[in-house]
This record gives structure tokens, C-alpha cells and sequence, in this order.
């Protein structure tokens, strides 16, 4: 079914956040634990603005449907950085423009010479787009997931509310990636092939390049591990499978076998203090709620 970017242009907008009160957090504060996972999310969030600047300097930008939407993309994840950003002042930490400078500065040459790598590998395959489309969609589902669990796992009322509002336009997302992913991997047999190789070459979960190792392993033990953490990884597992030629990649099962998460059944206690993350009877995952409806 066919993305009605217009529709979506029309209904793109700054995440509304007025009527939350920020304040809760100070009287019932996040756990270290579960603030280092926003933290890392708020990073993510504004970092898009990078991945846009390497995008464009690739064939992207000869497909005006794929600049139109990145354009409301990349406002409306700016707004979700911003909004994260508030949680992390509502408990004195670092965020906004001065911790996303420091990231910044941190990555040094890597993001100087992204787009490079960017434009070369555009120039060497014309499958670029497929492969790029199919990043965008897994990307955008296991970010879904990522706060779908943490909503769980916190047990906020206000954080729940902040990143159920997320998701909901993180959802139109998975909307446009999904349908272009489609379309460009049914395109031609070269696409299939093409993408696959890069997925189990390259794909890490979101922010994985950027951050530093030990946060993601710490994002992905809190997140994934677990029984909960098993289906969802699972869930996610099963929705690439649907994605034409990619069955079988198991991207997230080896991922987060890579950066240490725990998902046996035995796993049972939640200590988020130390080395365990997993997390007995937590509510029912929302990611349920949001998945994609084309």
C-alpha cells in the first residue's frame, strides 16, 4: 500500500509536550540505571541531523519522496531529542546543545569523514537506496522497541506518556521506510542480495557507531535482556524475515548476543545497579501497540 506523503506533510509536527509536567521527575526520579538509557536516546535523537547531512550527499537526494520526508523527519526527531533533553534536566544531567557539542567533538574525524564513505559506497552500487530504506525501517522499529521497553522497565507515569507520544510519530516513520524498503527491494534481484550483505556486515543498533561501547552494551542489557527482552527481539527478528529476500538475517538476536544481553528464562531478578538487567514481570510491551499498520 502506497505512503500517502501528503497526508503526512499535513499531520507532521513539533512533538507536543506543553501539558507534561517535567517537574515529576524530581520528585520521583529516574533510576541511573534507566537515565543512562534517556541519555542515550536524547544522543541518538539529535544526531540525526548528521545522518540527514550524510544522506543528502548521496543519490538520495535525486528521489524528491525521499527528501520530502526526511525533511519532516528530521523535525520531528529533533523535537524528540529536545523532549528527552527535558527529562535529563528535570535531573540535573548534561543535555541539549552543550552535551550534543561534546558528542560532537568526540567522534572528531568520524564525523568529518562519514559523508565521505557515505557518497563512495552511493557511488559504487545503485542498490544504495534499498539498502539504505531497509536500515531505515529496521532502525525505526528497534528505536520503537528500544522505548517501548524502557516505558515498561521505568514504570513512570510521565516518562510512559512522553515516549508513548514518541512512538506515535515514530510509527508514520516506520510507515515510510517500510513501504519504501518494499518497493525499492522488490525493484530489481540485485537489490536483495545486495542489501543483505551489507545488513550482516554492518547493521548495529541504533547508535551503536556513534556511542560510546560501553553504553550500548549498558542500553541493550537493560533493554533486551530478559524474557520480555527475548520476545521482543524476537518480534523484531520476525518482521525483517517480511522484508523481501532478508529471511533468516537474525540481526537482533546477534546483536544482542554481541553487547552482552541475557535473555534466557532463567534470568528472573532485576538489579539495576550492577552487571544483571533483566527484569522480572514487567507490564505487557507496548511496542504491540504502535507496530507498523501497513
Amino acid at each position: 500500500m502506497p505512503f500517502d506523503l501528503a497526508d503526512y506533510t499535513e499531520r507532521a509536527a513539533r512533538l507536543r509536550v506543553d501539558d507534561i509536567d517535567f517537574d515529576t521527575f524530581r520528585a520521583q526520579p529516574l533510576r541511573d540505571a534507566e537515565l543512562r538509557c534517556v541519555a542515550y536516546m536524547h544522543d541518538v535523537e539529535h544526531h540525526t541531523a548528521c545522518y540527514l547531512r550524510n544522506l543528502l550527499n548521496t543519490r538520495a537526494h535525486n528521489d524528491p519522496e525521499i527528501t520530502d520526508f526526511l525533511t519532516i523527519w528530521n523535525y520531528e526527531e529533533h523535537w524528540h531529542g529536545d523532549a528527552l533533553g527535558r527529562v535529563l534536566a528535570a535531573h540535573g544531567a548534561p543535555h541539549g546543545r552543550s552535551r550534543v557539542a561534546r558528542m560532537r567533538r568526540r567522534l572528531g574525524w568520524k564525523a568529518t569523514a562519514s559523508p565521505l564513505a557515505w557518497m563512495a559506497f552511493s557511488a559504487a552500487t545503485p542498490q544504495f537506496l534499498a539498502v539504505h530504506m531497509a536500515f531505515g525501517v529496521i532502525n525505526e522499529w528497534t528505536t520503537q522497541a528500544g522505548y517501548a521497553r524502557l516505558s515498561a522497565i521505568a514504570g513512570h507515569p510521565t516518562l510512559s506518556e512522553l515516549l508513548r507520544r514518541i512512538m506515535r510519530q515514530e510509527g508514520r516513520h516506520i510507515d515510510f521506510y517500510l513501504y519504501k524498503s518494499r518497493s525499492l527491494l522488490n525493484g530489481s534481484r540485485a537489490a536483495p542480495r545486495t542489501t543483505r550483505l551489507v545488513l550482516r556486515s554492518l547493521w548495529d543498533p541504533v547508535g551503536a557507531k556513534v556511542m560510546p561501547l560501553e553504553d550500548t552494551r549498558h542500553l541493550v542489557r537493560t533493554l533486551f535482556s530478559g524474557p520480555d527482552g527475548r520476545t521482543t527481539i524476537q518480534r523484531i527478528d520476525r518482521r525483517i524475515d517480511r522484508l523481501p529476500g532478508l529471511d533468516g538475517l537474525e540481526l537482533m538476536a546477534k546483536a544482542v548476543t554481541k553487547y552482552g544481553a541475557a535473555t534466557g528464562a532463567g534470568c528472573e531478578r532485576a538489579d539495576l545497579r550492577g552487571d544483571q538487567y533483566c527484569v522480572e514481570q514487567n507490564p505487557p510491551d507496548a511496542f504491540t501497540q504502535f507496530r507498523c499498520t501497513r
